[in-house]
C-alpha cells in the first residue's frame, strides 16, 4: 500500500461498517420479537434446539442482538459491542451451525463468524472520531478492546452454554442411521 487512508477516510470507513452492521444486527433481534412466531414462536424455537427456558434465552437473544447493534451504530461502548456480537453468534455456531460446514447456504456458520470478526476488528480498531465513544471521550480499544470482545465473548458463550444449554437426545431412527 503506498499510502495509508487519512483520519476522515477511516472514520469513514468506520462509520460506513456500523452503518451496515450495526442496524442488520439489531434488526436480527427484533426479528425475533415482531416477525413470524413472535416472541412465543422465538422461544419455543429455543426450547426446541435445546437452551432452556426458551422463553428466557428468546428474550436474552433478542433484548441482546437489539442492545449489539444499537451500541454498534451508534459507536457507543464498541468493545462490548464486539463482546455481544462475539457471544451471541459463538452460541449461534454450537447450538445451530455445527456440523454444517462453513457455507451459508448449507446452515454453516459463514455468516456468525464474519460477524464475530468485525466485533473483534472494531473493538480492537476502535469505532472512530466520529462516535458516541468519542464524544464521551470512552477509550477502550487496542489489546483492551482486543480482550474485552474477544475472551469476553468466548467466555459469555461459554457460560451460557454450559449453564443453559441441554441439546434433546437424537431419534432412536436418527441415531442408529448416524451409526451406521
Amino acid at each position: 500500500m503506498k499510502t495509508l487512508p487519512t483520519v476522515d477516510q477511516l472514520n469513514f470507513g468506520l462509520l460506513l461498517l456500523r452503518l451496515v452492521v450495526g442496524p442488520v444486527f439489531a434488526f436480527h433481534g427484533f426479528a425475533k420479537i415482531t416477525r413470524g412466531g413472535r416472541l412465543s414462536g422465538t422461544a419455543g424455537w429455543f426450547d426446541s434446539m435445546g437452551m432452556r427456558p426458551g422463553h428466557v434465552h428468546a428474550r436474552l437473544a433478542a433484548f441482546g442482538e437489539l442492545a449489539t447493534g444499537v451500541c454498534l451504530t451508534l459507536g457507543l461502548l464498541t468493545s462490548f459491542a464486539g463482546l455481544g456480537l462475539v457471544a451471541l453468534m459463538s452460541v449461534a455456531v454450537w447450538t445451530v451451525h455445527r456440523g454444517n460446514g462453513l457455507l451459508v447456504f448449507q446452515n454453516g456458520w459463514e455468516y456468525n463468524l464474519v460477524l464475530g470478526a468485525i466485533g473483534v476488528a472494531l473493538a480492537t480498531i476502535g469505532p472512530g472520531e466520529w462516535s458516541l465513544d468519542d464524544a464521551f471521550g470512552i477509550d477502550l480499544n487496542g489489546p483492551a478492546g482486543f480482550l474485552i470482545a474477544l475472551v469476553g465473548g468466548v467466555a459469555a458463550a461459554a457460560l451460557l452454554l454450559g449453564t443453559s444449554y441441554r441439546p434433546p437426545a437424537p431419534e432412536p431412527e436418527a441415531q442408529a442411521a448416524a451409526e451406521g
